[in-house]
C-alpha cells in the first residue's frame, strides 16, 4: 500500500501538468489583447485623454463614465503600472490601423533571397548571354546569385575553364554586383556567389516606382503638357 501511494501522486501531478500545458497551448488562459471597458478590474486608473492629455488618477467608474460620454472605449495600455494606465480611444479603429501598419511593414520587409544559375564550362555564346541576362535581372532585384559551373567527364581535369568563365561573368555584371564569395571547387562543381550593390529595400522601392510610372503612362498621364490649339483666324 505504501508503494502504491508513493507512485500514484507523481502520476496525478504529471497528468495535471500535461493538462495545464495543453490548456495554455490552446490559448485558454493567455490573451494578447488589452483589457477594455468593463473587463478592467481595478479601483482606479491613471487616465489619458483622447488627444494624449494627462487627466490624472481617477476612479474606474469615473473613467468609464468619461468613455461613455466621449463615445469611446477605455483601453488599458499599461497593465503593470500602479495604478494601470488607461486611454480613451476608438479601439476598433485602433486595431484596424495597427493591422494596416503591420501589413504595410510586412509588404516592405526585405527578405534575403539567393537565386541560383547553373552553367557548363563550354557554354554556347547565345546560352551565356541568356544566363547572364537572368543574373542581371536578379541583381537588379537586389537578390544574391549563386553561380554553379557543372563539370562532366573529362571537364573535371580542366577547372581553369570554369574559373575563367566565372571571372568573365563577374566582370560583365560588375556594375550591378560584386563577388561575395570567390570561386571554389565543390566536388564536380565550382561555385561563386555574387552580391548586389543595391539593397533589397532600394530595389523594391524602385520597382514600385517603375510600376506606378507604367500604370500612369497606360492611363495617358504625362508630365509634358500638350501644346494649346491656335485660335482660328477670323
Amino acid at each position: 500500500m505504501c508503494v502504491t501511494a508513493r507512485w500514484s501522486q507523481p502520476k496525478q501531478t504529471y497528468a495535471a501538468v500535461r493538462q495545464a500545458v495543453a490548456w495554455c497551448n490552446r490559448g485558454g488562459s493567455i490573451s494578447a489583447e488589452p483589457r477594455i471597458n468593463d473587463r478592467i478590474r481595478v479601483p482606479e486608473v491613471r487616465l489619458v485623454g483622447p488627444s494624449g492629455e494627462q487627466v490624472g488618477i481617477v476612479p474606474l467608474a469615473k473613467a468609464l463614465e468619461l468613455a461613455q460620454e466621449y463615445d469611446l472605449d477605455l483601453v488599458e495600455v499599461a497593465a503593470n503600472a500602479r495604478p494601470p494606465v488607461c486611454k480613451l480611444m476608438d479601439y476598433g479603429k485602433f486595431k484596424y490601423e495597427s493591422a494596416m501598419k503591420a501589413r504595410e511593414a510586412r509588404k516592405n520587409q526585405a527578405h534575403t533571397v539567393i537565386k541560383e544559375m547553373k552553367l557548363r564550362p563550354k557554354i554556347d555564346p547565345h546560352d551565356y548571354d541568356t544566363k547572364k541576362g537572368h543574373v542581371v535581372r536578379f541583381l537588379k532585384q537586389g537578390d544574391k546569385v549563386k553561380i554553379t559551373i557543372m563539370f562532366r567527364g573529362r571537364e573535371q581535369s580542366r577547372p581553369e575553364l570554369g574559373y575563367r568563365l566565372l571571372q568573365r561573368l563577374a566582370e560583365d555584371v560588375q556594375e550591378l554586383g560584386f563577388v561575395e564569395s570567390n570561386p571554389k571547387q565543390d566536388g564536380r562543381n565550382m561555385i561563386m556567389v555574387l552580391g548586389p550593390h543595391k539593397k533589397k529595400t532600394e530595389a523594391m522601392a524602385e520597382a514600385r516606382e517603375a510600376q506606378a510610372a507604367r500604370k500612369a503612362e497606360r492611363q495617358g498621364v504625362s508630365s509634358v503638357e500638350e501644346p494649346a490649339e491656335e485660335p482660328a483666324e477670323a
